[in-house]
């Protein structure tokens, strides 16, 4: 199941971040995206000592947690997706594709002549998108 998506801009200023679960345990998931940047500003600046090379955005899986997963995507221009999820079993083309989707409604979402680059991303419709696209990727639970 997913539990949380976040967009973080290149300065590491949140721009988004929707929770998907009726717990209140948002600053727990604030503080792990927090603590994904370190892992992904780790492996751009090092690309040698990690897996993707530089000119791949999905960068896999950032760190395991005892309850969650944390999957990472960078954009061309070091917009950071970061998705949290407590599925155990996920292939990386199930992940890579719900980025591809995360990235088109971003994308269109900056997009609106009405928003300003490196605010935080208020359209209710990236807002409703985002919700359909994680409830169409239909992960298992646990």
């Amino acid at each position: 199941m997913i539990v949380c998506v976040a967009v973080v801009g290149h300065q590491n200023n949140p721009l988004y971040m929707q929770s998907f679960t009726e717990a209140d345990d948002a600053l727990k998931l604030q503080h792990i995206v927090h603590c994904s940047l370190d892992v992904i500003d780790e492996r751009v600046n090092n690309p040698r000592k990690s897996g993707p090379m530089l000119n791949e955005t999905f960068l896999g899986l950032l760190y395991p947690t005892e309850n969650y997963k944390v999957y990472g995507y960078l954009t061309n221009t070091k917009v950071k997706f970061i998705l949290v999820t407590t599925d155990l079993d996920v292939r990386d083309a199930d992940m890579r594709n719900f980025f591809r989707r995360f990235h088109a409604a971003y994308v269109d979402a900056v997009s609106n002549p009405f928003h300003v680059p490196g605010k935080k991303i208020t359209s209710r419709t990236f807002a409703e998108r985002v919700s359909n696209i994680v409830k169409s990727f239909g992960f298992s639970s646990g």
